[in-house]
């Protein structure tokens, strides 16, 4: 009796070891799944050392949508294709400039733009009612941003304002591909503001720090550095396998690098690389890649992939009801 009491608890012990060795390895099967996206290979280009090779899935029997940007540095617009599933497809995007920072736009410019952008929106084929308005946490700001709101307002527009911790969220929704929430984290790097973002259960924590024209406020580069890395450092271990990234100066980082129509490029975390980008367009990219080193100091991801199509514009269009 004894001998088969314990053949038993042999028995039941050796399944829930087998059990849970087989768990643990699909564990680490997953993690190096969505590693091994990243494939390396002989560069190319100075500073290109790897290619992101995930295709994000097309949608299906979808419908256009568009969004438009006012934010601290640029005056944008995308147009999207999207699904059921929020599978989504840009199928245009236009970039502008606004100086907001700056204070050199008026309500008149905004307006004038508005409506250039709207007609051309309309004649995508995109309906009036899934045309969207955003004013990014960055521009969102400035004093000149409330006289742009009202004129917007007065031309029959709704105008959404997002705080940081909301761009952060949109930017993650539209930047993430779900294989990778539970091993990376998204940064925008934005004039007036970065954010930083990343999936923790099932809630979307974003935070913010300083923009890429900290300069402008006074901000010194060694305060800047000291606090991004503190906030970069909160993010969760297991969080820290890749970077998604999006934001004018990532832009301007990705297009040195960029080989033929890619999604994705990987950019180079050393950045001495940009020098020449740095001589070029001066203080916002320097003080861009001040706070580049600052996050990549302190998570150290495995890759930093930068998204030609992502924007937070485009994560609120798909937070929308469908």
């Amino acid at each position: 009796m004894k001998k088969i009491m314990l053949l038993s608890v042999f028995s039941i012990c050796s399944v829930l070891f087998f059990s849970c060795k087989k768990e643990i390895k699909e564990q680490n099967v997953n993690m190096q799944a969505s590693v091994s996206e990243v494939k390396k290979e002989v560069p190319q280009k100075k500073g290109r050392k790897a290619k992101f090779n995930y295709q994000p899935e097309k949608p299906v029997n979808g419908k256009m949508k568009a969004a438009v940007e006012l934010g601290a540095s640029g005056f944008n617009s995308f147009i999207i294709e999207l699904d059921k599933e929020k599978n989504w497809e840009i199928k245009s995007k236009e970039f502008g400039n606004s100086l907001i920072l700056e204070g050199l736009t008026n309500a008149i410019e905004v307006n004038t733009k508005l409506r250039a952008y709207i007609q051309k929106i309309l004649e995508f084929g995109v309906d009036v009612k899934d045309v969207h308005f955003i004013v990014s946490s960055g521009a969102d700001k400035e004093p000149v941003t409330k006289l742009i709101k009202q004129e917007l307002k007065k031309i029959g527009y709704v105008v959404n304002t997002v705080t940081a911790e909301e761009e952060g969220q949109y930017a993650l929704k539209s930047i993430l591909p779900k294989r990778f929430e539970q091993t990376a984290f998204v940064i925008d790097i934005g004039s007036g503001n970065t954010k930083i973002s990343y999936i923790e259960g099932e809630n979307i924590i974003g935070r913010e720090t300083y923009g890429a024209k900290y300069f402008q406020k006074d901000a010194k580069d060694t305060k800047v550095y000291e606090e991004v890395n503190k906030l970069a450092a909160t993010i969760p271990l297991k969080r820290r396998a890749q970077c998604f990234i999006i934001g004018g100066v990532p832009y301007n980082m990705a297009k040195s690098l960029k080989e033929g129509k890619e999604r994705f490029t990987v950019l180079n975390k050393d950045i001495s690389t940009y020098q020449k980008i740095v001589e070029k367009k001066g203080k916002k990219v320097a003080s861009g890649l001040n706070i580049f080193k600052a996050i990549n100091d302190a998570a150290k991801p495995n890759s930093v992939i930068f998204d030609w199509d992502a924007n937070f514009t485009i994560g609120f269009i798909l937070d929308l009801p469908y």
